[in-house]
């Protein structure tokens, strides 16, 4: 490609840094931009910047970050829903306030470490997004909703490349840094649980645990510290172990039964965008990713009006959560995805 302007999301670990690196090895104009969300962020990215020898230029996001991730986390666990918050962190704010913010500062592109590619068709005149080389670390996942605006200024440097080599190439520059971020990055501790409690304590209700045929057999804590599929955590003896297989916020109720019961043949899928082509002309096939940690399996997507789209899985599938990202892949592309919607949206 030509050389290019290009901005760095700096995060400073080791994946962003590498990015970076193979740039600047490249011969592009490069500088740093750092997204304040935790705090935490600007210290370790100055260092990196300094090591590479590139401007850097930090945006404190906290408060947007609040509004955009933090709080919709926890009005998700509220309504019941297992929420994906790195999507929307991608679409709001990397690939969106910090692109724009890149761009303002004369950058043609933004780049991040995500483990993806992304190139323009020709014969399709989109811009399309596959899995990254490394199976392992691959991240498009968590980038299905970017629009083709979005696509057009993101680059992926280590999307041909492998998590070896990444930290081979911060070795290369001396940097000791981090391999991995932790899952959700506002969470101290990890737990979510402690993050709902501090900040909506007073809407965590307790109400009744039913069984399948919607008889009480105990009472759950809030429906915010459960989700589907889980075990552990439900405090009674029922003589068998019992999963939750539902969550029914308009009663406040936490459905529970044997694990033959959480498979389920299709979902729903919300807030659709499709990356491959702008509409679909009907049902397609297509591997469909539930779960960042789960593998895609053979499905097919029929689209059922504006944004909206009903996922048949070849076999049923083990706790399909609501909440979380479906992303549909034709082989290595990324044909698109959206939010499972709540069980009670079957019909």
């Amino acid at each position: 490609m030509p050389l290019t302007r290009v901005a760095v999301a700096l995060s400073g670990g080791v994946d962003s840094a590498a990015a970076a690196y193979l740039l600047l090895r490249s011969g592009h104009e490069v500088f740093g931009v750092t997204m304040l969300v935790t705090g935490e962020e600007g210290k370790r990215a100055a260092e990196v910047a300094e090591k590479l020898g590139i401007p850097h230029f930090v945006f404190d996001l906290r408060r947007e970050f609040v509004q955009e991730v933090v709080k919709p986390f926890v009005e998700a666990y509220l309504a019941g829903l297992t929420p994906n918050p790195c999507v929307w962190c991608n679409r709001k704010l990397k690939f969106g306030l910090l692109l724009e913010e890149a761009l303002k500062l004369g950058a043609d592109f933004l780049a991040t470490g995500h483990y993806a590619r992304v190139w323009f068709d020709l014969d399709r005149k989109r811009y399309l997004l596959a899995r990254g080389r490394d199976r392992r670390k691959d991240q498009s996942y968590f980038l299905y909703p970017l629009s083709q605006r979005q696509l057009a200024r993101v680059l992926f440097p280590l999307g041909e490349r492998t998590k070896a080599e990444s930290l081979a190439l911060v070795k290369e520059l001396g940097l000791s840094l981090r391999e991995e971020s932790q899952d959700i990055c506002f969470l101290k501790g990890g737990d979510y649980r402690e993050l709902v409690k501090a900040m909506a304590q007073e809407k965590v209700k307790p109400g009744p645990i039913l069984d399948p045929q919607g008889k009480r057999i105990g009472t759950h804590r809030g429906l915010a510290f459960y989700t589907v599929g889980q075990r552990r955590g439900l405090r009674y003896a029922w003589g068998k172990p019992y999963y939750v297989l539902a969550l029914d916020p308009r009663r406040n109720a936490l459905i529970v039964g044997p694990e033959e019961m959480l498979y389920r043949p299709f979902c729903r899928v919300e807030e659709v965008n499709f990356i491959l082509f702008e509409r679909p002309t009907g049902p397609f096939a297509a591997a469909v990713q539930v779960r960042y940690t789960s593998p895609p399996v053979p499905a097919t997507v029929l689209p059922e009006g504006d944004r909206v789209a009903k996922v048949e899985f070849a076999s049923p599938q083990r706790a399909v959560t609501p909440g979380q990202a479906a992303v549909f892949y034709q082989e290595d592309l990324v044909v698109g995805g959206g939010t499972i919607a709540p069980y009670e949206s079957d019909g």
